[in-house]
């Protein structure tokens, strides 16, 4: 008993020794990692999230949406350090500029600078010494955000304002070029004089110089040497002569603004086209030149929505008739294509007959019809983009409208009560009639008797 004893005692009090030894440095290491460290952040993270919403609420108060203002300022941390009162005078000083909500949110998210209380109070000042009676917000828009990128005080723009208004422009048009061509800000007064002399130079009369700005300001900022003169060269390289060109230009100033080459490759494509010749005619009955920019106007169109140049010369090429119809038509076929349609743009590739019908006489009576039969449950199978616009319309009726009473009215093509439409006038049968002539007595005896005498 006694040998057990004084074991225990031994084992008990190795273990209470050993205990506190053990892990010395674990409940110092456990409290420091949960208790100290990690309530500092939190708390800093808590008045950061307060901060976003404050500015938050100040960008939708003035047209930023919901969803895009937490987007702008988790993008741009230096606006939460920023103060919310001078935000909120910032933004003021934007709508007192007569801005749409709409430019002013795509100015900010563009050039989120703009929103320096400094700069625009600086800014605040420095159009009313521009001496504009009316500046429009579109020009406002564009000196601000191009002044802000640059670091150009409202006194360098002021100089470039002055020096058109030296060279004898009216103030619309000064507007109008500081509305498309913001960087004629970083120009000196003797840059900007070369090009306008070029341009005279050229045989263009000064109102003819002054629509092309309107029309087309951006030609400013191009180069004599390295932009206008080569093009100019390549116009008349294709045999048309200084007067076509002259001519032209000032009716489209916006050919000014093809890229060396563009305008051979747009021309060359048009001489090998193959196509019906009423088709052919209509495409060349403003000229070879007006049809070659009328084909880059198209090429540029497809290419903005997704297609590659190649891909937007292939899909013209298989559908000529598409170059007929005007850019807007073009724009409003693809935007239903893509949002009402739920189509792919490459789909133009495969189907460009797409771009040659007429939008409100054919795809819209037969989007109706195949809309209205989904509804009802009496599509067989998916009708695709071919199904939609190849068929001809007597087949395109013969399928989907013929045995749909319903579908009648909705197709418009056999309008009113089902019926196919006279080809000619109701009355006009009645020229094709025999004259009819009053029978007498003995006009029916000598028929009677011809008769009987048939029947011996």
């Amino acid at each position: 008993m006694a040998i057990r004893i004084v074991t225990i005692t031994i084992v008990s009090r190795f273990t209470v020794t050993l205990t506190p030894q053990k892990n010395p440095t674990f409940s110092t290491q456990k409290f420091q990692s949960f208790s100290s460290n990690p309530q500092k952040p939190r708390f800093s993270q808590q008045s950061q999230y307060r901060d976003q919403v404050s500015l938050a609420s100040i960008l939708q108060r003035y047209g930023f949406p919901s969803s895009l203002a937490h987007n702008f300022l988790s993008k741009n941390q230096f606006l939460l350090n920023s103060d919310s009162e001078e935000l909120e005078k910032s933004l003021v000083i934007l709508s007192s500029f007569k801005i749409p909500q709409n430019s002013i949110v795509s100015l900010i998210c563009g050039c989120p600078g703009v929103l320096d209380f400094e700069f625009l109070k600086k800014w605040e000042m420095g159009f009313s010494n521009l001496g504009f009676l009316s500046a429009s917000p579109l020009m406002i828009k564009s000196v601000l955000e191009q002044s802000k990128r640059f670091q150009i005080d409202p006194d360098g723009v002021c100089k470039s304002v002055e020096a058109l208004r030296g060279l004898g422009f009216n103030d619309g048009t000064v507007s109008r070029v500081l509305e498309g061509c913001a960087g004629l800000i970083l120009m000196n007064e003797r840059e900007i004089q070369r090009r306008l002399e070029f341009l005279v130079g050229f045989g263009i009369p000064r109102d003819g110089i002054d629509r092309v700005l309107c029309s087309f300001p951006g030609v400013i900022g191009f180069g004599v040497e390295d932009r206008l003169k080569p093009l100019l060269c390549e116009f008349k390289d294709y045999g048309f002569s200084e007067d076509v060109i002259r001519r032209e230009i000032i009716k489209e100033p916006r050919v000014l603004g093809m890229e060396l080459g563009e305008f051979s490759r747009c021309l060359e494509w048009l001489r090998t086209l193959k196509c019906r010749k009423p088709i052919k005619e209509k495409i060349f009955s403003d000229g070879e030149f007006q049809a070659g920019f009328e084909v880059k106007l198209r090429v540029d169109c497809l290419c903005k929505h997704g297609l590659i140049r190649r891909e937007a010369f292939e899909a013209l090429w298989k559908e000529p008739r598409s170059i007929i119809y005007k850019v807007e038509d073009i724009e409003r076929k693809i935007e239903f294509l893509i949002h009402t349609l739920k189509f792919n743009i490459r789909c133009l590739v495969e189907v460009p007959e797409y771009l040659g019908v007429s939008f409100e006489k054919q795809i819209i009576p037969r989007y109706n019809v195949i809309e209205h039969l989904r509804s009802k449950g009496g599509l067989g199978c998916e009708v695709g983009l071919k199904g939609l616009i190849n068929p001809s319309r007597l087949r395109f009726y013969n399928l989907y409208v013929k045995p749909y009473p319903d579908c009648e009215k909705i197709f418009g093509r056999f309008s009113g009560d089902g019926k196919v439409r006279n080809q000619h006038p109701a009355g006009l049968w009645k020229l094709f009639k025999p004259p009819s002539y009053p029978e007498s007595k003995d006009d029916v005896m000598n028929t009677k008797s011809f008769m009987e005498s048939l029947g011996h």
